[in-house]
């Protein structure tokens, strides 16, 4: 699994690869430890082949760490698979899921 983050107004994740068991831990560590900059969150999933159960976990316990900040987050461009995994998961239910970066910039700006 690669991260690469972007800093601007809101802090960009992108993720490449698989996002399974060996992986979810170091990812969720190095978001949670972001999450402190308070900006709002997207988390690029466009390159993700896979997620696990461990990888949904993750999503959950950064969606909640940000929001316990007052933060905002938003996972974008699921590929069809691990979009249809996080709707089985309801996922998409706590954390909103947009098609692009600026959308998801839009929707942190509405109240």
């Amino acid at each position: 699994m690669e991260m690469t983050v972007q800093e601007s107004d809101t802090t960009v994740v992108i993720l490449r690869g698989r996002l399974n068991n060996e992986t979810a831990e170091s990812i969720e560590r190095r978001c949670i430890d972001l999450a402190t900059s308070r900006k709002p969150m997207v988390i690029d999933l466009s390159g993700v082949s896979y997620i696990a159960s461990m990888g949904l976990r993750m999503l959950l316990l950064v969606g909640k760490a940000i929001a316990a900040q007052g933060g905002k987050i938003a996972l974008m461009a699921p590929a069809p698979e691990v979009a249809s995994v996080l709707r089985t998961a309801g996922i998409d239910r706590a954390i909103p899921v947009r098609a692009s970066l600026d959308d998801a910039r839009s929707a942190f700006a509405r109240p």
